[in-house]
């Protein structure tokens, strides 16, 4: 497997940051728990679907207890339009029970106690530590697990592995906004079906480019 250099890595993330300073997760979000349902509820689902299943659910339920209020058979007639929409149902309710039981009612800032709540595994709470408190965390999902090995940033066949390696070779002060950066670029340039070669800012860089 080729790797980039550390120089072209440099390369790769100072164009990623002049095409786009600030990137943001796609989710919409209120606060910390809704951003934590909102990512539970994206799994194997759009962020476009995630948003607009969630716009109207948040406005009358953005809290553990208000989502226990509403009940599950409420909480399916906003979400039922999301793909697996029995079991995260299931999860976001014993999610809540747990937050209130364990954690106040607060999300806790903490991977492992994240990642004790049902239906958070450690890519969602990588996403929550990343976007509510800017951790240098790298959540891998299917775009990190395919492009980032694809032009040379990491190595690894499964996301942990791929994990490891982005953690070890993007340089500290890119490390808030990297994971935006590639799943974005992931999700409409180098996509895995007619990736936009021709379009793409890394094509001079890229081990696969299909222009050259």
């Amino acid at each position: 497997m080729k790797l980039l250099t550390k120089e072209q890595i440099v390369e790769v993330l100072e164009r990623f940051k002049k095409a786009n300073p600030n990137p943001r997760a796609e989710l919409e979000y209120v606060n910390p728990f809704t951003l934590l349902v909102s990512v539970v509820l994206s799994a194997q689902a759009t962020d476009k679907s995630v948003n607009i299943a969630t716009a109207p659910l948040y406005k009358i339920a953005d809290n553990p207890q208000a989502i226990l209020d509403l009940g599950e058979e409420k909480l399916v007639g906003y979400i039922k339009s999301i793909g697996l929409w029995k079991n995260k149902s299931k999860n976001i309710i014993a999610l809540c029970k747990k937050l209130i039981s364990d954690f106040g009612g607060e999300v806790p800032h903490d991977r492992e106690k994240l990642m004790s709540l049902p239906g958070v595994g450690r890519k969602t709470a990588n996403v929550v530590l990343n976007v509510i408190w800017g951790e240098h965390t790298m959540p891998v999902d299917t775009h990190l697990l395919r492009f980032c090995p694809k032009v040379g940033l990491a190595q690894g066949k499964n996301p942990q592995e791929v994990e490891m390696s982005l953690l070890e070779r993007i340089p500290d002060e890119y490390m808030v906004q990297a994971h935006h950066w590639f799943l974005l670029h992931g999700r409409y340039v180098c996509t895995a079906r007619n990736p936009k070669c021709s379009e793409c800012i890394l094509n001079d860089l890229c081990f696969h480019n299909e222009i050259q």
